[in-house]
């Protein structure tokens, strides 16, 4: 299937290539020229085959482990706004 060059030189990447690549929005991929004069497009991010494709917030969700659960998280937190709406605190 042919794909249509917009004036700024873009195209869109169908759909099964991109899952093939392990490509989404915000990834890189890297264009390279053949010696037939053919263009590869190659995920620029080395990836194991089949993994899922992550956004990179994707990649900082959950990294962050604190030992406490959420609702003592929240707490601290209502905690901290609390003192902030006090006049003394700085």
């Amino acid at each position: 299937m042919a794909h249509r060059l917009t004036v700024k030189g873009r195209v869109t990447i169908p759909e099964n290539v991109r899952e093939h690549l392990g490509i989404g929005p915000g990834s890189e991929v890297v264009f390279e020229i053949g010696p037939l004069g053919d263009v590869l497009v190659r995920n620029a991010v080395a990836r194991v085959p089949g993994a899922p494709v992550r956004s990179p917030s994707d990649a900082l969700r959950g990294t962050r482990k604190t030992g406490m659960s959420t609702d003592e998280i929240m707490s601290l937190l209502r905690a901290h706004d609390e003192d902030a709406n006090d006049p003394g605190f700085r």
